[in-house]
């Protein structure tokens, strides 16, 4: 079942293009990574998927329906911000009963559990807290509301590689037992990439890439050896990377090798280097990002 559909988004700042012409679909029950550069449209995307920033042009549904005002949407959908606000004399009991209230799946044992193993002090203010703990606050939310769509951008700022585990670990510990929609905004990809189901890829406000996170891992490979050998065999193939140290050409190609291609390298004395997800979203970004800059060029040169 889809969950959100979202079709010919734009959005426009003034001089600055966010979103451009996006289409795009989120099914129930998976969890998504959704990965791209500072200043890609990832906080722009969700931000209009939950009715928080009106789209200059285009069409969302969640559920089926426009979440624009719709009390009965928004109540199925939880939005944990980096740049979360919260009252001025706040306490982060404060926070969580609000949640409660507004949140019908709302589970408080988790949130307790969760306040514990986050050592969150639930006395102090929340303008007072860490940079991380303010973030935990925000996890907590999160987990606790078991909203059927939750977003999360960026949400291990400030927390410490202990407290990021125990984000992912108990993410998908309730995931197991109450599935629901998760849009996971990070940088960390290689450290979250295990926990994601589908990648959606999003630059300059265009989705480059939304598959299976398993089927993405062999998307691409590094070709090292001897120069002259490695360009022989990517010669007619797509070219994300390059580097050279003397005479050793390392290249990351596009595609899947066949058995062929396999035994090709091996006859060659070639060898294949893994590309891990987050080199691969970094290689097609930049790959994308220098496509669109010769077009832009080219278009400049024919006017």
């Amino acid at each position: 079942m889809t969950a959100i559909s979202v079709s010919h988004l734009t959005k426009r700042y003034k001089d600055t293009l966010a979103l451009d012409d996006v289409s795009l679909s989120l099914d129930e029950n998976v969890i998504y990574g959704l990965l791209g550069r500072n200043g890609a449209g990832k906080t722009t995307l969700m931000s209009i998927l939950t009715a928080q920033n009106f789209a200059t042009r285009g069409e969302v549904r969640v559920f089926g329906k426009d979440p624009y005002e719709n009390a009965g949407v928004l109540s199925r959908i939880c939005f944990v911000r980096e740049s979360q606000k919260y009252p001025e004399d706040a306490l982060p009991t404060h926070a969580f009963e609000m949640a409660r209230l507004f949140f019908p799946n709302w589970s408080q044992e988790l949130a307790d559990d969760l306040v514990a193993a986050f050592q969150l002090p639930l006395k102090t203010r929340i303008k007072k807290l860490s940079r991380g703990q303010l973030s935990a606050v925000g996890v907590i939310i999160g987990l606790a509301s078991r909203a059927e769509i939750t977003f999360f951008d960026e949400p291990y700022l400030g927390l410490d590689a202990v407290a990021r585990q125990i984000f992912y670990d108990r993410l998908l510990e309730d995931y197991a037992e109450h599935p629901r929609t998760v849009i996971l905004s990070s940088h960390l990809i290689d450290e979250v990439s295990n926990l994601i189901e589908r990648v959606v890829v999003i630059d300059r406000g265009r989705i480059l890439l939304n598959e299976e996170t398993d089927a993405v891992r062999g998307r691409a490979a590094t070709i090292v050896g001897d120069a002259a050998t490695v360009d022989a065999f990517v010669a007619g193939r797509e070219v994300l990377h390059r580097e050279s140290l003397g005479r050793v050409t390392g290249v990351t190609v596009l595609g899947e090798l066949t058995a062929a291609d396999r035994a090709r390298l091996d006859a060659d004395g070639l060898e294949i280097a893994p590309v891990s997800l987050q080199q691969l979203v970094v290689r097609l970004t930049q790959h994308a990002s220098a496509s669109a800059d010769t077009d832009s060029a080219t278009e400049g040169a024919l006017r």
